[in-house]
């Protein structure tokens, strides 16, 4: 009996041992609460002794995380309602905080995350929206990062990934957006066309100041339709001629 006895507290010896020992990887911290209070240092990467059953222990990634927000129902500034989704990168910088200062950090970061997109992205219009990305993301960044940096947690970035618009909203901005090119086409025609009258006014005032000139282009004309050979060409004869052949029968 007294050898029995002995090999359980062997047994039992080598277990505790077992139990206290932890291995923790490169990217893992852990905080240790001994009888409820905190231990100031955290432990890791490597090996980690606690004293079982007295110590507590709660691994902490240092990894950053990504998470994806899911889609959320935002009214931009000038009542258009439309469903937004970004993503979010983060990561625990000091394990303790993380642990101590708040319940579930991911969950308490996630749910941060949902409600600063839609009170954010509510008090804008929805043409900033679609195209000032960069400055939202920006912005939502810093305001996540001021507060979970009381957790610990340091937030590097904010994307919104896809903004679902309304079918209706669509259909009106492929309207606003043919409207748009066809401005752009009349206003590029209407500049040609000046141009264009421009520089023949400036070919009458040279024809103009010598008649000459004017035969001359009634040849290149006769040229340029002759190299078709497919129709029949009426040339026009200038009434001078005509009368110069009167004056000459007078």
């Amino acid at each position: 009996m007294p050898g029995m006895i002995g090999i359980l507290i062997i047994v039992g010896f080598a277990l505790w041992v077992i139990s206290s020992i932890k291995i923790l990887n490169e990217y893992e911290r852990a905080v240790v609460f001994r009888l409820g209070r905190l231990l100031p240092q955290a432990k890791g990467p490597g090996l980690a002794i606690i004293v079982f059953p007295i110590d507590r222990m709660v691994r902490v990634s240092l990894r950053t995380v990504v998470h994806d927000v899911p889609p959320q129902d935002v009214i931009t500034r000038d009542n258009v309602s439309v469903k937004v989704n970004a993503v979010v990168y983060y990561r625990v910088m000091d394990p303790k905080k993380a642990v101590v200062e708040v319940e579930q950090y991911h969950y308490a970061t996630s749910q941060l995350a949902q409600t600063t997109l839609r009170s954010v992205l509510g008090q804008v219009e929805l043409d900033d929206l679609l195209s000032q990305r960069e400055r939202l993301n920006a912005e939502l960044q810093q305001i996540l990062d001021r507060h979970t940096d009381p957790w610990g947690i340091k937030v590097s970035a904010v994307e919104v990934k896809h903004v679902d618009l309304p079918t209706e909203m669509q259909r009106a901005m492929a309207k606003q957006a043919e409207a748009e090119r066809e401005k752009r086409a009349k206003v590029i025609h209407a500049e040609g066309e000046f141009q264009a009258s421009s520089q023949l006014s400036r070919a009458a005032d040279v024809i103009s100041a010598n008649p000459t000139t004017l035969q001359l282009r009634y040849l290149q004309t006769l040229t340029e339709i002759a190299t078709e050979k497919n129709s029949t060409i009426i040339f026009p004869v200038p009434v001078d001629v005509f009368e110069a052949l009167r004056k000459k029968s007078d």
